[in-house]
C-alpha cells in the first residue's frame, strides 16, 4: 500500500454554526501541495473511519502565489496553500497536517472566508492613483531608478491577509487597519502621481486605527508570502504621520 497522509480540517458549515474536526486520508506523492490535497478530499470526501463526508470549501486561483486566495491556517501558521507542500509540512509534524481556516475574519465555510475587512481598509487610504481621463496624457513624471527599486516591493501585496491574521493589534476589539493597508498608503504616497492626494491618505493613517495602533510586533514581516518590507513602511508611515500632525497644528 502507498504511504498516506492524514489530513486534518476544521469545518464549518455557516457562519452561525459551530466548527467541527474531520480527518481524511490521501496518498502521498513527491511535491504535493496543499491546494491538490484539498482536490483530492473533494473527489472521494470519505473521512478517516470511513463516514461519508462533502468536500471541503476551499479558495484558490492562480496556483502560483500571486493572487493571495488560498490563505489559510496550516499546521498553525499562516500561509498559503498552493506553495504549502506535503513534504515540508511533513518535517514539522510528521503525523498529520491540519488546515483551519483564518481566525481575524468571519468564516462563510470550511476554509473560505470573508476578508471584505481588508479591501475596505483599502478603500479608506485609497490605495489608487486617481485618473481623471483615460486619452493619452504623455509620459508622466520620471521615476528614479533608485525609488523603483524601493517601491516594487510593495506593488506586489495580493491583499492574502496573511500580516494582519498574524498581527495582535488586528482584531474585533480594534479599529487597527492592518499593515498591508498601511504599506500601499505609504507606496502611493511616494508615487509622483499619487502624492497629490497624500493628504488624505495621511488623515486615515494619523486617525483613529492608523499608524499609532501598531504595537510593532513585527509578525507581519515574518509571514508575509511575498517577503514585502512591512516593517519599513511602518516606520515610514509613523515618521509622516509625526509630521503631517505637526504640520496640522501649526496650520490650525
Amino acid at each position: 500500500m502507498s504511504k498516506q497522509v492524514i489530513i486534518a480540517v476544521k469545518r464549518q458549515d455557516t457562519q452561525s454554526t459551530g466548527s467541527r474536526w474531520e480527518k481524511f486520508s490521501v496518498a502521498y506523492e513527491p511535491g504535493l501541495n496543499m491546494t491538490t490535497v484539498l482536490q483530492r478530499i473533494a473527489a472521494s470526501p470519505v473521512t478517516v473511519d470511513g463516514k461519508p463526508s462533502t468536500p471541503v470549501a476551499f479558495d484558490a486561483c492562480c496556483l502560483e502565489e500571486v493572487c493571495g486566495a488560498c490563505t489559510m491556517r496550516v499546521n498553525g501558521r499562516v500561509r498559503q496553500a498552493c506553495t504549502a507542500l506535503v513534504d515540508n509540512l511533513l518535517s514539522e509534524r510528521p503525523d498529520q497536517i491540519t488546515l483551519e481556516p483564518m481566525t481575524k475574519f468571519p468564516v462563510v465555510r470550511d476554509l473560505v472566508v470573508n476578508r471584505s475587512g481588508m479591501f475596505e481598509s483599502l478603500k479608506r487610504v485609497r490605495a489608487w492613483i486617481t485618473a481623471d481621463e483615460y486619452s493619452d496624457r504623455g509620459s508622466g513624471p520620471r521615476i528614479s531608478q533608485e525609488a523603483q527599486e524601493e517601491s516594487y516591493p510593495l506593488t506586489t501585496c495580493m491583499t492574502c491577509g496573511c500580516c494582519v491574521e498574524s498581527c495582535p493589534q488586528f482584531n474585533d476589539g480594534s479599529s487597527f487597519i492592518g499593515p498591508a493597508a498601511i504599506s500601499q498608503a505609504v507606496l502611493f504616497n511616494e508615487h509622483p502621481i499619487g502624492r497629490f492626494e497624500a493628504n488624505k491618505r495621511m488623515e486615515v493613517i494619523a486617525g483613529d486605527g492608523g499608524i499609532a495602533d501598531c504595537g510593532n510586533a513585527q509578525n507581519c514581516l515574518k509571514v508575509c508570502p511575498k517577503n514585502i518590507p512591512l516593517t519599513r513602511s511602518l516606520a515610514k508611515a509613523g515618521r509622516a504621520a509625526t509630521t503631517y500632525a505637526i504640520g496640522r497644528l501649526f496650520r490650525s
